[in-house]
């Protein structure tokens, strides 16, 4: 469990920074449409989002398996035809985005999570946020749960750079 766990963080980091390098300086701040985000609030949104702090906040005891929710977990975010409206917590800002400074930030955090996949009880239930629609992750669905999340947006950010291809 645990070594699937890093594999699954590592794939995502990499294609996560892999896709996001594929975009020009001047790219970062394209909306690819009216309404859309940019591919620098997408990142933004993602580095928010990527913060894995609560897996050293406070815990208790799982009576159940600690990866019960991880599926549905994935059904949900990774179902694309979904929309979601983001926390107001993680949502971008409007300002102005360097390439180099979302691709940092990303690595730090990515290796902040790839050391908690290590490090971490997986099994210990995370008591200081609920994700509406779900019980309480433990650790290891805490851990997915940001893991997928970048997926989803991965799979946007692959988009975005369609469109700005075709805009040309």
């Amino acid at each position: 469990m645990r070594q699937q766990l890093i594999i699954d963080v590592e794939n995502t980091r990499t294609l996560l920074l892999d896709t996001l390098s594929t975009f020009a300086a001047a790219e970062i701040d394209k909306q690819p449409f009216e309404g859309s985000w940019s591919p620098g609030q997408v990142a933004e949104h993602i580095a928010k989002a990527s913060d894995c702090a609560i897996v050293y906040g406070n815990v208790a005891p799982t009576e159940r398996p600690a990866d019960a929710q991880v599926q549905a977990i994935r059904d949900v975010f990774l179902d694309f035809t979904q929309k979601f409206s983001s926390p107001e917590m993680i949502l971008p800002t409007q300002t102005s985005h360097e390439k180099e400074a979302l691709l940092n930030d990303i690595r730090r955090l990515w290796d902040k999570l790839k050391l908690a996949a290590e490090t971490v009880d997986l099994e210990d239930t995370c008591l200081d946020f609920v994700v509406y629609g779900f019980e309480p992750f433990t650790r290891l669905e805490w851990i997915q749960f940001i893991n997928i999340h970048a997926q989803r947006h991965v799979h946007q950010l692959q988009n975005i750079k369609t469109r700005l291809i075709k805009a040309g």
